[in-house]
């Protein structure tokens, strides 16, 4: 019951910290933040974590209160009665009224156990419960670092968005009041204005739609991060860092060990094995001193009942030794050598899943890596022919038709690019995630 109720409170943490309960004490940052930053708050108030914290701190007092049994266990009791018709019992040829009509008395006991299964099973295992509650808090935390990355990034990728949009809405703008001028001039047809009409029409509606979205990918954030609602901050952008953080120098290769979910799987087999043992220790003895003093109380009359007292004590060794159970102890050895095969089995299925997901991750990373730098020379080739474009249609060798498609496809390159760096940076998270490289203070 103890291993199975531990669990159920959960596995969690490093090091408990009650600064991660509540942000009265910590100062709200504002203003514009950097990832840092921003993760730096996210370990302290994420709900995740902080529900790991208190996950954590119930779990050390469930392995306190197991092992407290290894301590003498003091108690005291009392109790009084008012016999309404005494007991009378036949000596010789007389009748013997026995006992006084108010009697009462007051215990005082110590019990110290010597020896006892339960006891020595919640001791050996506390050690590698506190392990488990460590290893699942750290998990917590490598997700929360995941998810705010990614969270971040999805809003520098939406501003950047808006930069090139707003861009875009420039050359738009531009183009619109040439063609009106050249309408105006006699030039062209007013077909011609009619399409930057409608070019930035279309432009302005992708602008409103990513600008709204902001305040969408702002309350993920926060809520991510465990930020109040009534406060508010914007996300400091860093064009070149985020660039620079797209390549891994050197993929390393997969250890198993550096994963989280595997330190658990092994630290659970182990405790399995203990159960075994344990479930093989019902055949043993169990072995507890006893100390007892008691004051006893009677009276003909209530008044006096507690004017003179009659103690008792005694001192002793109990030893209960399990003979017969109808086979329950056979069948639960059974059950625990059972489930030490199915943690192999378990432990055997996490390997492979966690080799599945290593070499997914690295080919997402790669591929990703792959047409990011396509797209880049992609977007450097439209951003060429549009240039290219723009000048003959200034000097009325291109249809205006020309300059749109060109200006299309140079909006498109734009997005693209970002969106494969933001699938880089991602899949980059992902892979770190998979080796189990992600690194938190």
């Amino acid at each position: 019951m103890f291993k199975k109720h531990i669990l159920l409170v959960g596995l969690g943490i490093l090091l408990f910290s009650t600064t991660g309960f509540g942000q009265e004490d910590q100062a709200i940052p504002q203003g514009e933040l950097t990832l840092e930053e921003i993760l730096d708050y996210s370990l302290l108030n994420s709900p995740l974590i902080r529900q790991s914290l208190i996950d954590q701190e119930i779990g050390d007092q469930e392995i306190k209160s197991a092992i407290s049994g290894w301590y003498p266990q003091i108690s005291a009791s009392g109790g009084a009665a008012y016999n309404i018709k005494l007991q009378t019992q036949v000596i010789g040829d007389q009748l013997i009224t026995f006992g006084q009509p108010w009697n009462s008395n007051l215990l005082f006991q110590v019990n110290q156990t010597l020896f006892n299964r339960d006891q020595l099973f919640a001791s050996k295992t506390s050690k590698y419960y506190r392990e488990q509650l460590e290893k699942v808090t750290e998990n917590s935390r490598i997700n929360t670092i995941v998810e705010v990355s990614k969270a971040y990034y999805d809003i520098l990728l939406a501003s950047e968005q808006l930069n090139v949009l707003d861009e875009n809405l420039d050359r738009l703008q531009k183009q619109y009041q040439d063609a009106v001028s050249r309408y105006e001039a006699g030039l062209v047809d007013k077909t011609d204005y009619q399409r930057a009409s409608i070019a930035l029409a279309n432009e302005k509606s992708d602008r409103n739609r990513v600008n709204i979205s902001f305040e969408a990918k702002y309350a993920y954030l926060k809520q991510l991060m465990g930020y109040p609602d009534e406060f508010d901050f914007t996300v400091e952008f860093n064009r070149e860092k985020m660039l620079s953080e797209m390549l891994m120098t050197d993929t390393e290769p997969l250890v198993l060990e550096n994963r989280v979910e595997y330190q658990l799987m092994v630290t659970q087999q182990t405790l399995n094995e203990i159960q075994t043992s344990y479930e093989k220790w019902n055949y043993l003895p169990e072995l507890s001193a006893n100390y007892r003093y008691n004051w006893l109380y009677f009276n003909q009359d209530f008044s006096n009942l507690y004017n003179q007292s009659y103690p008792t004590s005694s001192v002793g060794l109990t030893l209960s030794l399990p003979i017969f159970q109808g086979g329950k102890r056979m069948n639960r050895v059974r059950i625990a050598n059972l489930q030490v095969q199915r943690g192999e089995i378990d432990l055997k299925n996490l390997t492979s899943q966690i080799k599945t997901e290593y070499e997914f991750a690295l080919a997402n990373y790669q591929s990703s890596l792959f047409e990011w730098e396509a797209i880049r020379e992609n977007m450097q080739l439209a951003e060429e022919v549009y240039n290219i474009i723009k000048l003959q249609y200034d000097e009325g060798i291109k249809a205006y038709v020309d300059l749109i498609v060109a200006e299309t496809d140079l909006r498109t390159a734009q997005i693209n690019h970002l969106n494969a760096v933001y699938q880089v940076l991602e899949s980059k998270l992902d892979l770190k995630k998979a080796l189990g490289l992600i690194e938190y203070n």
